[in-house]
């Protein structure tokens, strides 16, 4: 039997990590790409993919691939395709088309051949056409163009699968789930290790790192669109969240640490936990990020910064970078620490020099992950 082809999007500057998981769930051919991974396997391993990827943005099945001049092209490629063997005429559907170095003057009107071959081929196999719907569709169709050539998906996990379904409430800009698992896993952290997050805001990092200690596999609260496809595979899928199920441990403190100067984002974070069931396996206090104590004699440290969207801009952030520096330099002594930010002289106003300055896209924003080893005293060499 021939195994089906796949993609992974994830967060740019991750894909080795989530190269790394996919490994772990037996998928073949892996093969790294800008902002995601390829992959080849059963439906066990998409299944466990979406089931257990902390670093994945979405799972995507490759339907049809082939070359394309026009939009004419494309809709012949669409129409060639039994869609209603892979869903439901009573499922409604989208179609999203993203183009690199694609020639086409117009992605929304290429959108619109491919949703109307799809339309007109269903109505040729069972005499109705499914419903489009653009905001919560049962169904997502992903068409990505290249210079001459097509690719034709249909998405195996329906919402993000950084939704996870543990933070019902968030502040400005929060941090999706996503990236904090993935720059807890270049930190290096492991459980039973201190971690403190001194700027927690809604309490992701914190989510992410107990959801890891207790063995919780991220999808494990969620439903996937899998379950929506024609070729569905119900026992399968059980045995895989009964296994997944089996391994959770039960919630006690795991040495995972929160605070954050806004008593706002300590209540959301506190709230976010306790909907979770994981408030029993963190800490969480109240304070300014140059009073926190150091909780242990060393651990990680990790923050994402506010640039700017909760302290002021500019001159404000120049005073408390040196505040900050020193007092982590006075108290964090033999802490790891990590700061994701999109401010590059972050590192200088601090008067600290990185170990290691990761390029990470939070969304569309550009940023750094600053490695810093604290030790007392100066850390510049």
């Amino acid at each position: 039997m021939i195994p089906n082809r796949y993609f992974a999007t994830c967060p740019r500057g991750l894909e080795q990590l989530l190269a790394d998981e996919l490994a772990v769930v037996k998928a073949k051919s892996i093969k790294l790409t800008d902002g995601g991974v390829s992959f080849d396997g059963d439906w066990a391993v998409c299944y466990a993919a979406n089931l257990h990827s902390r670093i994945a943005t979405r799972i995507l099945w490759q339907v049809a691939r082939g070359k394309y001049l026009n939009e004419e092209d494309l809709f012949e490629a669409a129409y060639k395709l039994d869609w209603s063997a892979w869903f439901n005429v009573k499922n409604d559907f989208m179609v999203k088309v993203t183009g690199v170095k694609c020639p086409l003057k117009s992605l929304e009107f290429a959108t619109l051949k491919i949703k109307d071959a799809v339309c007109d081929k269903f109505r040729l196999a069972v005499g109705s056409r499914p419903y489009i719907d653009t905001k919560n569709p049962a169904v997502r169709i992903h068409a990505y163009l290249a210079v001459d050539e097509y690719q034709f998906y249909l998405d195996t996990s329906g919402a993000a699968l950084y939704q996870r379904g543990n933070r019902g409430a968030s502040i400005e800009a929060p941090l999706r789930e996503n990236l904090a698992a993935g720059i807890l896993k270049l930190s290096g952290w492991q459980v039973g290790q201190p971690l403190l997050d001194p700027m927690c805001g809604s309490g992701t990092f914190l989510l992410e790192a107990a959801m890891v200690a207790l063995d919780i596999a991220p999808g494990h609260k969620r439903s996937f669109a899998f379950e929506k496809l024609n070729n569905f595979e119900p026992a399968i899928w059980q045995k895989l969240k009964s296994q997944a199920a089996a391994k959770v441990k039960a919630v006690s403190f795991q040495k995972i640490y929160g605070s954050d100067i806004d008593l706002r984002a300590v209540r959301i974070a506190k709230r976010n936990l306790e909907e979770a069931g994981l408030l029993a396996a963190v800490q969480l206090s109240q304070f300014d990020i140059v009073d926190v104590p150091a909780p242990d004699g060393q651990g990680v440290l990790v923050a994402n910064p506010p640039y700017g969207v909760r302290i002021g801009e500019g001159e404000d952030l120049a005073l408390l970078y040196p505040k900050m520096a020193e007092a982590l330099k006075r108290k964090f002594a033999g802490w790891h620490t990590y700061f994701l930010t999109n401010d590059l002289s972050m590192p200088k106003l601090m008067r600290l020099t990185p170990s290691k300055r990761t390029p990470l896209f939070n969304g569309s924003l550009e940023c750094r992950l600053f490695e810093i080893k604290m030790v007392a005293g100066s850390n510049r060499k």
